[in-house]
């Protein structure tokens, strides 16, 4: 991408930390202006060498499925025990994929042109899992899709929930100013890169907050998350990226501007 392409260009980032460094990195890499905004923290739930002691030494998968990044954060740290030591590694997508590559380990099962759990249960490796052990690390209250199929599949399946969601609580003259710059025309994209992430957005706004929503540009990885948008009651233009991905996202607001089309 051109340095300076998105010059002018204001973006709320609403990624939690430490998601959200290297998106605004990447975003000001070519001009644009970052605020950061997070909708929702995210904070251990459970430690994952307890988990694996609870679950007894003799314990084995053959398959290890972790659901995002942050389940990677949370929860790599089984992989450096006798608990992996056969299992095939799965991640739901390319980002995950590189969080598990970044920590040392192989991953060997990744959806092709997707980043969710649809994506994933296309993989030809997951077709077939009469009798297999299958762990899934993931958030807590995520999407059961992934752990239905994969049981319906035939997985023994164990699932640990390595991490939570919290929405995240900004005083109000924080909120304000966020408004004031949307406003001002300061901000022209707002970034909902889940649907957990739209709905914090959309619950902890204050009324300007929330009027100053419909002036930008809502930036989204795929049309689960435009409907969980639109459901909500967001009508302003939506800007769809091929995935959650930092490049993908920055990609697609680079393309906008050249005169792509929103939704």
């Amino acid at each position: 991408m051109i340095v300076g392409a998105l010059s002018g260009v204001g973006v709320l980032v609403t990624r939690p930390e430490p998601q959200a460094l290297t998106l605004c990195r990447l975003f000001e890499a070519v001009g644009a202006t970052t605020v950061r905004y997070p909708a929702i923290d995210i904070k251990p739930c459970a430690e994952p060498l307890e988990l694996a002691q609870r679950t007894g030494p003799d314990t084995r998968f053959d398959l290890i499925v972790f659901t995002s990044a942050n389940a990677v954060r949370f929860g790599h740290a089984i992989l450096g025990g006798s608990l992996a030591a056969e299992a095939t590694l799965a991640a739901i997508g390319p980002a995950t994929a590189r969080s598990l590559e970044a920590h040392g380990h192989r991953v060997t099962v990744v959806p092709e042109g997707g980043f969710d759990s649809e994506s994933l249960l296309r993989h030809p490796r997951l077709a077939e899992l009469a009798g297999k052990r299958v762990l899934i690390v993931k958030g807590l209250h995520g999407r059961e899709l992934l752990a239905a199929e994969l049981a319906r599949r035939g997985a023994e399946l164990t699932q640990w929930d390595v991490y939570r969601r919290d929405w995240a609580v900004h005083e109000t003259s924080e909120s304000d100013a966020v408004a004031a710059r949307a406003t001002r025309g300061e901000l022209q994209f707002i970034t909902a890169t889940s649907a957990d992430i739209a709905a914090g957005l959309l619950a902890g706004a204050t009324p300007k907050l929330r009027s100053a929503f419909d002036r930008l540009h809502w930036l989204v990885p795929g049309a689960r998350v435009a409907a969980a948008l639109r459901d909500q009651g967001v009508h302003a233009p939506i800007v769809p990226a091929r995935s959650a991905d930092d490049h993908d996202l920055v990609e697609a607001v680079v393309r906008f501007q050249n005169g792509g089309s929103s939704a």
